[in-house]
């Protein structure tokens, strides 16, 4: 909630700050228009928003993982590494008490926990030294080395002179203390704000790790193979998707007995995660690239038919009327009316199954496969190599997000009267 809390905050202050600062030095013409709700074109990307935004998830990654890239003065509160003591008291089984101070050696994130010593001291409970690592809690057995042991009813009482009973909890300056049901000290140094590197490792170590496996590979296999393999079933699902979908969502949008006759079946399949079909495509085609390419193919069959069946609903009927009156066949106008005023709607589709076609080539990566980005992303999970999990996640989003450009770029070129009447 906290790291939330920044997110929404640094939105609202660039915000203010480009809205009264920025536009008051820069004229925006598009504001001039007469009309504007409703209008695209009166609402395109702000670059300085983009920039802001990806700037900002950068630097809060940086902060709260301790980053190099970024400024130590905006690094958030790291968890205490160092030297630390407190003093624990024990009440003996006759009542007697005697003080001991537990030195507490706090390693940072990835350093070895070394053993030291200290003088144990005089009296019936003993000094300690314990070594641990920085953002953890340990169990100290502080008895055993005092002269009177739990078995024998010697119990704490009270930790740096604040009484706990067993089960309690208690904070001071040097951290969290409780007592567990056997009455042994558990321990938790301060733990700050950054994030151990085992949830989440700092930029820096992710764009290693992309080094490293793009020059040595990562499962016999490099860095591109595995992206290429993703991107070749990613495709191949997809293009046999649209290849089946978009002439029948065009015969469900043109005849009422197609569309009677198909619209149960999609509409039963439209809502069926591709994830549940894992385990008939496994019966059914196998574990190999074939019944991986056909899961990628059920992702977006079902799409690609829905956005061809509205695109071709939505052609305003005066268009189709005018064509006739002109002496269009129905060639002609399925050729230069239906196929044109379609077209936007079929590329929203599109880039809607090439999205979700993303989505589920991690799962379909799952079942056997030696290569790919969802095996890489699956595998590294397993041991917890959170800098390869973050990699996979990050370049699949980054290629995704190409993908989705280049769609774009090409319905701008392909449809350039999109919008228009």
């Amino acid at each position: 909630m906290f790291i939330l809390a920044v997110y929404v905050s640094v939105f609202v202050l660039s915000f203010l700050i480009v809205r009264f600062l920025v536009h008051r030095t820069v004229h925006d013409y598009t504001s001039l228009k007469t009309v504007t709700f409703g209008d695209e074109s009166a609402v395109t990307s702000n670059r300085t928003a983009s920039i802001v935004s990806v700037a900002t998830i950068f630097l809060i990654w940086g902060s709260f993982t301790g980053s190099d890239w970024v400024p130590g003065f905006l690094h958030a509160p790291g968890p205490f590494v160092g030297d630390t003591s407190f003093t624990y008291t024990l009440e003996t089984a006759d009542g007697a008490r005697d003080d001991a101070t537990v030195h507490v050696r706090v390693f940072d994130f990835g350093e070895t926990t070394e053993n030291f010593d200290v003088d144990e001291g005089e009296g019936i409970a003993k000094n300690d030294a314990v070594a641990m690592s920085a953002s953890r809690s340990t169990t100290i057995l502080f008895d055993k080395n005092d002269e009177a042991k739990r078995n024998d009813g010697a119990h704490v009482v009270a930790i740096d002179g604040i009484e706990i009973n067993d089960g309690g909890e208690v904070r001071t300056p040097a951290g969290r203390f409780a007592l567990t049901d056997k009455g042994a000290i558990s321990f938790a140094p301060p733990s700050g704000l950054q994030m151990e590197p085992i949830w989440l490792p700092p930029p820096e170590a992710v764009v290693g790790r992309v080094v490293e496996i793009a020059n040595e590979g990562y499962r016999d296999s490099t860095l591109w193979k595995h992206l290429g393999y993703s991107l070749f079933r990613v495709i191949a699902g997809f293009f046999f998707g649209a290849l089946l979908g978009i002439p029948l969502g065009y015969a469900m949008g043109l005849s009422d007995w197609f569309r009677g006759w198909f619209e149960p079946i999609v509409e039963f399949m439209r809502p069926v995660p591709p994830l549940a079909l894992i385990p008939l495509v496994i019966i059914w085609f196998g574990i190999g690239e074939t019944g991986k390419i056909i899961l990628l193919f059920l992702a977006s069959l079902w799409i690609m038919a829905i956005s061809a069946r509205a695109g071709v609903s939505g052609v305003n009927i005066s268009k189709v009327h005018a064509a006739y009156s002109l002496g269009a066949s129905k060639l002609q106008i399925m050729r230069h009316v239906i196929m044109p005023n379609s077209l936007p709607e079929i590329f929203t589709g599109a880039r809607v199954a090439m999205g979700v076609c993303w989505g589920t080539v991690v799962a379909a990566e799952l079942v056997a496969a030696s290569e790919g980005a969802g095996m890489m992303i699956m595998v590294a999970s397993k041991f917890q190599l959170t800098d390869i999990v973050l990699m996979g996640i990050i370049l699949i989003g980054v290629i995704g997000f190409a993908i989705d450009i280049l769609m774009r770029k090409a319905e701008n070129l392909l449809v350039p009267w999109k919008g228009r009447s």
